[in-house]
């Protein structure tokens, strides 16, 4: 039994799959099309988004039984072409849907309360009280749309806050004791802060655009930690410097590479990115929600784990 590691991961991964009989390789920096000649040898692929696994791979992984993404989506495979075959996928959103949360709710904070743009003007030797005073949480309605792994776990985070929390998902009765599920409509009249978590889809790419936000009954906040092609970022200009949106965290952007490693070339930002990184109301990290030493290595379990469920119970491994 064999499995390939495209990315690095945590190193208990590949130590528990050796104890669980497999030959591992390594192929951190080997490119795709190299991948490819030796990809029909291997039982099991080990990746988290340095190339799109699509039809045209898939179909030289002649031997492959199981493809193990360590992280949340599953938007680089081809998901139906695998499951064809009979290639098995796992994910692990439960390895760092609290990393998530967290980050999301360090979003928010610091923007209501200006905490970059005070901290940048005080090592400037600037000292603004009044033009830096922040706003509560408390009282607000904030509203989840994609209510999985990761705006459960952002919802949760909200309990020590006095706010209303709604959640909307295509998914009926996913609602809990800490979350109201709502029709869009209702999201839509109540939300204060709107926080993203839903997976990208044919359904969710640019979900927010021109339209969606003028939906919406009050001027917002916009959290976005799911995926960047969710919004629409010259609606996102436009809205910011209208003032329907008062501000936005944003984790993830339209412009990433499908590897989210990088985003542009020779710094050719499109214009509306040139405008969004000179607004003080917006706070911007580099695709990181779920990227802390814990998250690391519990991604890593999850796959392990999942894997060594899926070894035990078949017949011909």
């Amino acid at each position: 039994m064999k499995v390939i590691l495209i990315d690095t991961n945590h190193p208990l991964l590949k130590q528990g799959l050796i104890d669980l009989g497999f030959q591992v390789d390594e192929a951190y920096e080997l490119p795709k099309a190299e991948v490819e000649k030796i990809i029909g040898e291997y039982d099991g692929m080990i990746i988290r988004s340095r190339f799109p696994v699509d039809k045209d791979f898939l179909q030289k992984a002649e031997k492959l039984k199981f493809i193990g993404r360590v992280g949340a989506g599953l938007e680089n495979i081809d998901k139906d072409f695998a499951r064809q075959r009979g290639i098995q996928l796992f994910n692990a959103p439960e390895g760092n849907r609290n990393a998530v949360g967290e980050h999301t709710l360090g979003l928010i904070l610091n923007l209501f309360n200006k905490i970059n743009t005070a901290d940048r003007e005080v090592r400037n030797g600037i000292w603004r009280r009044e033009e830096n005073r922040g706003v509560e949480l408390d009282g607000k309605t904030v509203g989840i749309i994609g209510y999985g792994n990761m705006g459960k776990a952002f919802a949760k985070k909200l309990r020590g806050f006095d706010v209303e929390v709604l959640a909307y998902d295509i998914k009926p009765h996913v609602g809990d004791e800490n979350a109201r599920q709502v029709a869009l409509e209702e999201l839509f009249e109540k939300t204060d802060v709107l926080s993203l978590h839903v997976p990208q889809t044919d359904l969710t790419r640019k979900m927010v655009d021109a339209d969606f936000i003028r939906r919406f009954h009050k001027n917002f906040w916009l959290i976005n930690t799911a995926r960047g092609s969710v919004v629409d970022t010259a609606a996102l200009v436009q809205a910011l410097k209208s003032g329907k949106i008062r501000g936005a965290g944003l984790d993830v952007l339209e412009y990433e590479k499908s590897s989210f490693e990088n985003m542009f070339e020779n710094n050719d930002f499109p214009p509306e990115f040139q405008e969004l990184i000179k607004m003080q109301n917006v706070i911007l990290t580099p695709h990181v929600a779920g990227w802390t030493q814990e998250s690391k290595r519990k991604l890593a379990q999850v796959i392990l784990d999942k894997i060594s469920e899926f070894v035990r119970s078949k017949q011909d491994f």
